[in-house]
């Protein structure tokens, strides 16, 4: 749960940064802001007006109007007031949609744009609620709260000048109410927020729920876990109700002692106000707009109290998504371009690789790794899981950095290349492959989003994906489902093969590539990679002998060190060696598979 947020100076500052969103419609807002200062002001003088009329139906009005004349006076601040109220509303329609737009294509960039670290350390629920429950309530301060606010100060200032004006000793003791009023306001209000701050957790942990159920639906389903889901979202729910219903009773509560103390002033001033009209000392029009005065204001006062305590749970959500603003970015995206783009040649070498993950820096990963891949050669990996294996890899794509040694490629480290240019070289190929839920066009063109249609084709050509692709009515425009699963697991592992084949890498990964996949569907890849592989600098990680005993290389990872290395032949005579269990095992495994 994140630090409830306070209202203070530095958290005002970080929250006034956000307004550089809002500069680009600034005169936006200053009209807007023009529109809605002259509209309350017009309200004002309803009040004035209407006691105004009632001395001169009586005889003693002091305006020079009759009383027919009040009606069209009526009708036009009603007409004009209508209007600004129209213009007030686009202004303020425009500032908030095209500025909290800007705000969430920004927030969205610094997200992606954030390192493997970032989000390993975050729960993707908490981050798409920073995307849409945190700036939802930020476009709410500025579309329809913030305008409030300022007109409640506005009717507020103007009313206590008018009351003072109107009837100074019975202003004087409206005015008394202010500071209790006020006081219990603003305490009301800090409670509040606070409550409001804790319902907004729970509703991100209620989403956190969802998110990670939905990702994870076919293990919902294949351990017949939906009333446990069900019951975990419900208990969730239940807690997030009850925080709400707290929320409620406070603000219940703060209803009641503004409504208590309003009305309760309200009667007293009606009651001496009927002396000072007994008494000849006021008129009774005077008295009528001064009661709609002190009722409009002390709406104002109870207005202001419940506003504030929202504008200050904005602010909260205005700090937390200022907080992934100001974070560095992994890679700069305004900056990339194309003409930055280098071509690498695709020569590996770690030089005593050390490596511990972040999130657990007491587990050495890796320790003291050191081989070479030379341009255009294939080596495998191989081990137990949890061996360093995906872990290598993950440094080759600077996913994370070394704790020690240094990494090489072409003979420079990889810290001396650009980022985005040095991750254009590399593709991989995962066991678990990952689509997106357009069409299969979409999810090969993402290893080339600039790619033409030829290219397209020969990628599919390549990855022995044609032939299935247009077996389908809408061939490449068929529609592949979230994470692909309307295709089947070797239909998904060549669109993979296809998409790294259209961004022609230097540096091919292959992450368990065919270890899901049954006999058939792995001829048909292997083929495809096969043909991906040509010419490339291939890093593989397979269990599979199929896979892996035609590397130049072998290296055999156990415990984070290189314990074996070689060809395949060199590895299988090593008596006792590690190579030559795992593929008897393999081979005993398999003849068991036969029989």
């Amino acid at each position: 749960m994140s630090e409830k947020p306070k209202l203070n100076k530095q958290g005002l500052l970080k929250a006034y940064r956000i307004f550089r969103f809002i500069r680009p419609y600034r005169w936006s807002f200053i009209l807007g802001m023009l529109c809605l200062v002259i509209s309350s002001s017009m309200f004002m003088i309803f009040p004035a007006a209407a006691g105004e009329m009632a001395n001169t139906a009586i005889g003693k009005g002091k305006w020079s109007l009759d009383v027919g004349d009040f009606g069209l006076l009526f009708l036009v601040i009603l007409v004009i007031q209508g209007l600004l109220s129209y213009f007030r509303t686009i202004y303020f329609a425009r500032v908030s949609e095209y500025g909290i737009a800007d705000v969430r294509k920004a927030l969205y960039q610094k997200l992606i744009s954030q390192d493997l670290v970032f989000f390993e350390s975050q729960r993707v629920g908490e981050l798409t609620s920073r995307l849409t429950a945190d700036v939802e309530q930020l476009q709410n301060a500025f579309s329809i709260t913030l305008a409030e606010f300022i007109r409640q100060i506005v009717i507020l200032v103007l009313g206590v000048f008018i009351i003072a004006y109107l009837a100074p000793h019975l202003s004087l003791i409206m005015l008394l109410t202010f500071p209790v009023i006020v006081v219990s306001s603003v305490l009301f209000g800090k409670y509040i927020r606070t409550l409001s701050k804790k319902r907004q957790d729970a509703l991100a942990e209620t989403n956190i729920i969802v998110e990670e159920s939905f990702q994870a639906f076919s293990i919902v389903k294949a351990f017949t876990n939906e009333l446990y889901e069900t019951k975990r979202f419900g208990k969730s729910i239940e807690q997030m109700v009850g925080i709400s219903m707290n929320y409620a009773r406070m603000r219940g509560l703060f209803f009641i002692f503004i409504i208590t103390v309003l009305f309760g002033g309200l009667f007293f001033i009606l009651w001496r106000g009927a002396l000072l009209v007994q008494s000849g000392e006021m008129e009774a029009g005077d008295l009528f707009s001064f009661i709609i005065y002190t009722g409009i204001i002390g709406g104002a006062i109870a207005g202001i109290g419940n506003l504030y305590s929202t504008l200050a749970g904005s602010i909260g959500a205005t700090e937390r998504i200022q907080d992934i603003l100001d974070r560095n970015d992994e890679i700069d995206i305004d900056q990339y371009q194309e003409d930055h783009y280098i071509k690498l040649e695709g020569k590996v070498e770690f030089k005593n690789v050390h490596f511990s993950y972040p999130s657990r820096n007491d587990v050495k990963v890796l320790n003291d790794i050191s081989f070479v891949v030379n341009k255009g050669e294939r080596i495998a990996l191989v081990g137990q899981s949890g061996a360093g294996k995906s872990t290598i890899a993950q440094l080759v794509m600077r996913f994370y950095d070394t704790n020690q040694g240094e990494i090489l490629v072409d003979g420079k480290n990889v810290h001396e290349y650009d980022l985005w240019s040095f991750r254009r070289n590399i593709a991989i190929v995962p066991q678990d492959v990952i689509l997106f839920g357009g069409t299969i066009r979409e999810n090969i063109m993402y290893g080339k989003p600039e790619a033409s249609e030829s290219e397209l084709l020969d990628a599919a050509e390549k990855s022995n994906s044609i032939e299935f692709i247009q077996g389908f009515p809408d061939g490449f425009d068929t529609v592949v489902g979230e994470r692909g699963i309307k295709l089947s697991g070797g239909q998904k592992q060549r669109i993979a093969i296809a998409r790294a084949i259209l961004r022609d890498p230097s540096i091919l990964i292959l992450d368990e590539a065919t270890s899901s996949l049954d006999s058939e569907s792995e001829k048909l890849v292997q083929d495809a990679l096969e043909k991906l592989m040509r010419n490339r600098t291939s890093i593989i990680i397979a269990h599979r002998l199929s896979t892996i005993r035609d590397a130049d290389r072998i290296y055999v990872l156990k415990d984070g060190k290189i314990a074996e290395s070689g060809n395949h032949q060199l590895l299988i005579n090593i008596q006792d060696g590690i190579y030559k269990n795992l593929v008897n095992l393999q081979m005993d495994s398999s003849q068991i598979h036969a029989n």
